[in-house]
């Protein structure tokens, strides 16, 4: 396993990005590795939506390891698992967890800084001491930063990412391997970012935001497709079923 951690931790390249299309079970796994993908990595959302649950850690943490052990049974890529606040009320738990994770087989995971249903990001110290516990297992951390999430970049960009170094500076004290930084479009408080933050750093890729050559030259080290993988293909095929139920032939 350090073999396929260090192999995925080597993929994190600024100006270089590694790609991420999200996937959530093995099927969707399998597809995109045949594209020339990487790396594997699940989206949170689409896994429980796909399993007719909800994020938010509603899918169990036992259902989300079957469902990582039937993607990793099917791929020889480094798998990273979005394990949301990682499933722990308090580091040991989230210690205990992950490497669970870890044990199966993954390379990494994604991990926030706040919990599930809370809006409220957690105090920078209590959010370190979670990734610390996440990372002394061995495992590559994408530590999350959601302190761009609901705010306006173009008014408030300059405390914003002041903020968010803060936070990288800890977590990556706290052995992160990654900044994941989503819900943030304004190429130039991602390029602030990038040239400060002490970790490579994870953009979510949005519809309407930089391209992934545009992000790349911000020097973007990753990038992510979250759940827009899931509900573009939940749009098609319903789409597809409209149309046949509708008298007409479908487009495949």
């Amino acid at each position: 396993m350090a073999d396929k951690v260090a192999e995925f931790r080597a993929l994190h390249v600024p100006g270089d990005p590694l790609i991420l299309i999200n996937i959530w079970d093995a099927g969707s796994a399998k597809a995109v590795a045949a594209t020339g993908a990487r790396a594997i990595a699940t989206g949170s959302w689409g896994v429980a939506s796909a399993h007719g649950s909800s994020d938010g850690e509603n899918f169990p943490l036992e259902a989300a390891l079957a469902n990582l052990a039937q993607i990793l049974a099917v791929t020889d890529l480094p798998v990273t698992i979005d394990m949301e606040a990682g499933y722990g009320d308090d580091p040991a738990a989230v210690g205990e967890s992950v490497a669970l994770a870890r044990d199966a087989g993954a390379a990494g995971i994604n991990m926030e800084d706040r919990l599930p249903g809370q809006k409220e990001l957690l105090a920078t110290a209590d959010a370190a001491e979670r990734y610390r516990a996440a990372a002394d297992t061995g495992i590559f951390v994408n530590a999350r930063c959601d302190l761009f999430l609901g705010q306006d970049a173009a008014k408030d960009g300059d405390a914003l990412v002041a903020a968010t170094l803060e936070r990288a500076r800890a977590y990556a004290d706290a052995g992160a391997g990654s900044l994941f930084v989503p819900f943030l479009l304004d190429p130039k408080c991602i390029g602030a970012i990038c040239d400060a933050s002490p970790l490579p750093v994870n953009i979510l890729r949005g519809k309407g935001g930089p391209t992934h050559k545009e992000l790349a030259a911000l020097g973007v080290a990753r990038i992510s497709h979250g759940h827009q993988p899931w509900a573009a293909a939940m749009a098609w095929l319903a789409a597809q079923a409209a149309q046949v139920l509708g008298g007409a032939e479908p487009d495949y």
